[in-house]
């Protein structure tokens, strides 16, 4: 159970932390052992983790529902009594020596860096059946998600590269792969694409849409309709993996004045800086050159981690005050 923010209006904080998925919390985490006084802000605990079903690929932690290893994660900010306000952050202002972090229900509040950490949103097939067998068969990453599909039929959406890569690595579990695309072509690497057409495992069900996901208590077929001539099919699988992208909330993060790339996602430079000073960014909201695009938990807690420490570095250096390494 989180504690009562216990904060009011007007406070000022050495890091506010925007965003209390994966990387939000393993921020706020390192912020209060860096003995920084922090405050997370976020519209709901866990963010993505909680579409995740059963995940299998965070280490020491094996067979956990997203959303239990969301309060796991929650449990332990709460033991370093970092307050946590569930609210929507409005704006950001840069005031200079602070930022005032806007909040839409809880007032302002001040504080000398900020720490954004707002993830991304998996695109949907907005079909029937879709969110009520989230996480029963109808997941949103194929490298999460791929090892739960072993020896079964498997319906993966998409075109990009994304798509075909989780095609390529669901085949080496499933029994049978339908990778099912809107056009006649590709839009990914030609080398994915010879890769998937040369693959047995893998059938082409191009031209084509979801119309529907069913199934009892899990993914059990998919209608798929042909958009050329209109026919439809229905197919027999156990999962559905949706690979058509993702999107930061980027008027956000342009309202805050943050360079972004050519996506809307964060550029981060090394130590997860990012282009104004005293603001650091971490996990699936972010991009650039200078980062490998992995979106994973394990990778958006480690980016949580040097987001804090950054901060911890950046507030001592305004401070004047020497100090050693933390580890």
């Amino acid at each position: 159970m989180r504690l009562p923010s216990r904060v009011r209006s007007g406070e000022v904080f050495d890091v506010v932390i925007i965003g209390g998925g994966p990387a939000g919390l393993s921020a706020a985490l390192y912020a209060a052992r860096f003995s920084l006084r922090a405050l997370l802000v976020t519209e709901s605990i866990g963010g993505t983790l909680n579409d995740a079903g059963v995940v299998d690929d965070y280490i020491g932690i094996p067979d956990v529902f997203g959303s239990d290893l969301a309060k796991k994660f929650e449990a332990h900010v709460v033991k370093y009594r970092v307050p946590i306000v569930i609210d929507k952050v409005n704006k950001v202002e840069n005031l200079g020596e602070y930022f005032e972090v806007h909040l839409q229900n809880s007032g302002s509040f001040r504080s000398r860096s900020v720490i954004v950490a707002v993830g991304s949103v998996r695109r949907k097939l907005g079909v029937p059946g879709e969110d009520r067998l989230r996480g029963r068969g109808v997941t949103y990453c194929a490298p999460c998600d791929a090892p739960m599909f072993k020896d079964r039929d498997v319906a993966i959406v998409g075109g990009g590269n994304a798509a075909l890569q989780g095609a390529l690595l669901t085949a080496s579990y499933a029994s049978k792969i339908y990778l099912i695309h809107r056009r006649d072509s590709f839009r990914a690497f030609p080398q994915y694409v010879d890769l998937v057409r040369s693959n047995p495992k893998i059938e082409l069900v191009l031209n084509s849409v979801v119309a529907e996901i069913g199934g009892e208590e899990r993914v059990e077929w998919v209608r798929v309709r042909n958009v050329v001539s209109g026919e439809e099919r229905v197919l027999k699988v156990s999962g559905v993996i949706v690979e058509i992208g993702s999107e930061p909330p980027k008027e956000f993060l342009k309202s805050m004045g943050l360079k972004l790339d050519e996506y809307g996602y964060v550029t981060v430079y090394p130590g997860q800086k990012t282009n104004i000073e005293g603001v650091f960014a971490a996990g699936d909201c972010t991009g650039g050159p200078y980062k490998k695009k992995f979106d994973q938990i394990v990778t958006a807690a480690a980016e949580g981690a040097i987001a804090a420490y950054s901060a911890y570095e950046f507030i001592v250096s305004k401070r004047g005050v020497e100090h050693e390494q933390v580890w």
